[in-house]
């Protein structure tokens, strides 16, 4: 009776003392992992402060791509002696002949070569309105010189009246066969007159 009794009671103590020394390890385990996850859990929160961080910097943004810089507009060219000579020659023909605006065109699909001007010193002008003076045209190009046509009831097709400022004047040229063409630079005499480089429009 007396073992049985002892049994009774050192089966509860063993219980006691296998659950005491359980919570002992469990204590020494947590003491001794205590300090890695408080460094694992700083780490954690370090990460997501970076993260957030990061998120809230902002990102540089690609420059901007060149563009191509627009073109410039064209000024128009102005149909005038200043289109076809020089700027010295425009100041001679006006300060020595005393005209300007000097063209040449193709008419009359080609069968007529007019050579026109402004008359600015009628003075000066004087020896290209002048009936005696027998106008041609020169072609070097082509290697022809074309003379103002005779016709029976109208004369010379050319305007030889006394030159008034400000007005604009024109002679006519025969070209027969077309040997003048647009583009070509001829050259126009007129007496003592001469112009040369003149482009056919």
């Amino acid at each position: 009776m007396r073992l049985r009794r002892e049994n009774k009671l050192a089966l509860p103590l063993a219980r006691c003392l296998d659950s005491y020394q359980g919570n002992l390890m469990t204590q020494r385990f947590m003491i001794r992992t205590w300090p890695l996850l408080a460094k694992v859990a700083c780490s954690v929160l370090l990460l997501g402060a970076l993260g957030d961080l990061s998120a809230q910097t902002p990102q540089p943004t690609a420059p901007p791509a060149h563009t191509h810089a627009a073109a410039k507009p064209v000024p128009a060219v102005r149909t005038n002696l200043a289109k076809h000579v020089p700027r010295q020659a425009h100041m001679y023909y006006e300060g020595v002949w005393g005209v300007e605006a000097l063209t040449v065109k193709y008419t009359e699909s080609g069968e007529i070569i007019r050579f026109s001007y402004r008359v600015i010193d009628p003075e000066k002008a004087a020896t290209l309105n002048d009936k005696k003076a027998e106008p041609s045209l020169i072609d070097p190009q082509a290697g022809v010189k074309l003379v103002v046509p005779q016709m029976e009831k109208i004369g010379k097709l050319r305007q030889s009246s006394t030159p008034i400022a400000d007005k604009s004047y024109w002679i006519a040229f025969s070209n027969s066969g077309r040997r003048v063409r647009p583009g070509d630079r001829v050259d126009v005499e007129i007496g003592n007159f001469r112009a040369q480089g003149l482009l056919v429009e």
